[in-house]
């Protein structure tokens, strides 16, 4: 069986998962569910991918020639669905970098700047999850809550101290990397090559972060932007079963939850994304209304990702890198 078989079983599997946790009663509540929330849900992901596709063009700066709106959305909505549709969200970076090529822009440029928004990503979720910290402190909350919001907290300050070390010691950080390559066997020209391409996109890197502090701003507020609408799906979709839940502790379980689906190393996190969830908010709402709003949730943040993206990435990157993404072979 092809890794496409096994990928669909997975996402099959997947969505199952709410229907055993919350079975017929599960059922009732998605069918009760308002459609026009439903379809200002889908609004907002399509709002996130203009968002997202002005902050590339804000990133680019135009390095990679002219890059109009429509192409922009484009390779936003065919690198996310790449995300999703790999394991770990590999398939993300790649596709960008590919789609960039097309355009003039050399991997150490497109590297760079995937870097400088992922650095973006992470300042919003250390300044939200320092919100949220500051909320709960004059709040009464669950041992369980407590305890995932320090983990959360810990774990992202860590990556940052460690972004930050390796800024600070990126010298000795790339001198070290030689010297690992030169004990595992690589000739000297690989080496020497593979050096070259650290310090380009070191280069890059710190050009990108030398741009005004005006452009980092916009790009900094169009982050906060796409991730609030992103992260009120949630709260929304509970707010319209009539549940009356913090979007505090709707932005957190989202957070633990995702974090906990890329762990799998699954495409889109499927199976561990929905099991941590509900593991999470059964507690707060009962367990077959968390069902629902997980199904709703994962329908309008992860399958409408994929049905969406998939003819984009069809288009723009076509069957090719599709098959190098997940690991098809030709049929001879």
């Amino acid at each position: 069986m092809t890794r496409a078989c096994w990928l669909l079983l997975g996402l099959i599997g997947a969505s199952l998962v709410p229907l055993v946790l919350g079975g017929r009663e599960m059922l009732a509540h998605v069918l009760a569910f308002p459609l026009d929330s439903l379809l200002v849900m889908f609004g907002m992901i399509l709002l996130c991918w203009l968002i997202n596709a002005q902050k590339l063009r804000v990133l680019l700066n135009g390095r990679a020639g002219d890059i109009g709106r429509v192409q922009s959305v484009g390779i936003i909505m065919a690198s996310e669905f790449a995300f999703y549709a790999t394991p770990g969200g590999t398939g993300g970076p790649l596709t960008l970098m590919a789609l960039l090529s097309r355009h003039g822009m050399r991997p150490a440029h497109s590297s760079a700047i995937f870097a400088v928004d992922q650095l973006s990503d992470l300042m919003f979720f250390l300044c939200a999850l320092a919100a949220v910290l500051i909320w709960a402190l004059s709040h009464s909350i669950s041992p369980d809550l407590e305890t995932s919001l320090i983990t959360s907290g810990v774990l992202l300050g860590g990556i940052f101290f460690g972004v930050v070390l390796l800024a600070r010691f990126q010298r000795r950080a790339i001198k070290a990397n030689g010297r690992l390559l030169a004990r595992l066997g690589m000739k000297p020209r690989t080496r020497l090559r593979w050096a070259r391409k650290c310090l380009h996109f070191r280069d890059t890197l710190v050009s990108s972060l030398r741009q005004p502090k005006r452009r980092l701003a916009l790009i900094f507020f169009l982050t906060c932007c796409h991730w609030t609408l992103r992260f009120s799906v949630l709260y929304l979709t509970l707010r319209a079963m009539n549940v009356d839940l913090h979007w505090a502790w709707t932005f957190l379980i989202q957070l633990l939850s995702l974090a906990a689906g890329l762990a799998t190393l699954l495409p889109g996190g499927a199976g561990g994304t929905e099991l941590t969830s509900a593991a999470l908010l059964a507690p707060l709402v009962g367990k077959s209304t968390a069902a629902a709003a997980i199904l709703i949730w994962r329908v309008v943040t992860y399958y409408f990702y994929l049905v969406m993206g998939a003819p984009v990435f069809a288009l723009l990157a076509g069957r090719p890198l599709l098959r190098k993404l997940i690991g098809l072979r030709e049929k001879t």
